[in-house]
């Protein structure tokens, strides 16, 4: 057991499905887990049933771990808190924090895929805007091809942390390896969250295309060339282009637009099919980051002066009704240009 965290004292914040995976495999570690839930009914059943079997069946939250409510008591005495939270809910979490008479002398790792909207601002980010006083050495990103349903039930799984301090990246990479889960880590905090938070828009795109019968040739386009944005708009916010061929880069473009676990592609999959956006959110019992974070790309493109096509256009089906057919065909009608533009 890693000697940094010497009382093993770990919560997760956010019971979602991640949330609930991480947990599980945190207590299963050794450590004294707290599970975090913000509804206080939520919390009360979770604790009695111990699965949350609408996202997440078949596996049990073990009773050592502790499921509460109480976001100081959740947070007193901790040493590793883990942010599992929807990204529009993070901002309101954190000023909580920021209130709470705790030691800012712990650990915090951004497990969150997303981008906030109208602040534009990465996970990270926000921590440091509404937590002044928490050191970035502090803080990590925690992020890669890793769905919840495999790494519950012990699917081997690698993922990167990231952290402007590499003392902080090696000492959680010690802390959380497993035989079954693997961590690389990187000093690209900036890239590792753009890759896994823009992802999720080329992954609405391919669900269109499965959900629209374009094709395999499709698909297998979509993701090099949606990548080729992503990494464009990561330089161009200061990431390293080498993070995006990696695993919060490809690696999660790939399992993203193709996994049937993944919630994005789901969402791009019943729009190809016809539905509506209002309707196939209201189907779902879990968060699609990549329904908000593409209009934070499109403005992040914008901003930056960065041609995001792909993004482009995931915009213009979801929230202004073009067709994916007009879509697909503003994409290949666009100006000839060499592949490596």
């Amino acid at each position: 057991m890693n000697s940094f965290l010497p009382n093993k004292n770990v919560t997760v914040l956010g019971a979602g499905s991640w949330g609930i995976t991480l947990a599980v495999y945190l207590d299963r570690l050794g450590y004294q887990t707290t599970l975090w839930e913000f509804d206080c009914q939520a919390a009360d059943s979770l604790a009695s049933e111990r699965i949350r079997a609408a996202i997440l069946p078949g596996i049990s939250i073990p009773e050592t771990v502790l499921i509460t409510s109480d976001l100081q008591a959740s947070l007193t005495n901790c040493e590793l808190a883990f942010l599992v939270l929807p990204s529009h809910a993070a901002r309101t979490v954190l000023q909580k924090i920021a209130t709470l008479p705790i030691s800012r002398n712990f650990y915090l790792v951004s497990c969150i895929k997303g981008i906030e909207n109208g602040s534009l601002l990465r996970m990270t980010e926000l921590v440091r805007l509404c937590i002044p006083s928490f050191s970035p050495t502090k803080l990590a990103v925690l992020s890669g091809p890793s769905h919840a349903e495999e790494v519950s039930r012990n699917i081997p799984t690698a993922v990167v942390i990231a952290s402007e301090s590499l003392h902080t990246a090696e000492q959680l990479q010690e802390a959380l390896a497993s035989q079954m889960f693997r961590l690389y880590t990187s000093p690209d905090v900036i890239g590792v969250e753009l890759g896994g938070s823009l992802k999720n828009v080329i992954a609405i795109a391919a669900g269109i295309c499965d959900g629209a019968g374009f094709g395999d040739n499709t698909k297998a386009a979509l993701q090099p060339r949606g990548l080729a944005e992503i990494t464009r708009l990561g330089k161009a916010m200061g990431a390293e282009a080498v993070t995006f061929s990696g695993l919060s880069g490809m690696g999660d473009l790939i399992v993203t637009c193709m996994s049937r676990h993944s919630r994005n592609r789901y969402v791009g999959e019943q729009i190809g099919k016809g539905l509506k956006l209002p309707q196939v959110l209201q189907s779902m019992s879990m968060v699609a980051e990549g329904v908000r974070t593409c209009r934070s790309a499109v403005q992040l493109a914008k901003k930056y002066r960065v041609e995001m096509p792909i993004c482009r256009e995931v915009y213009h089906v979801l929230f202004e009704g073009k067709s994916p057919s007009a879509a697909v065909g503003s994409l290949m009608t666009r100006t000839a240009r060499p592949e490596a533009d």
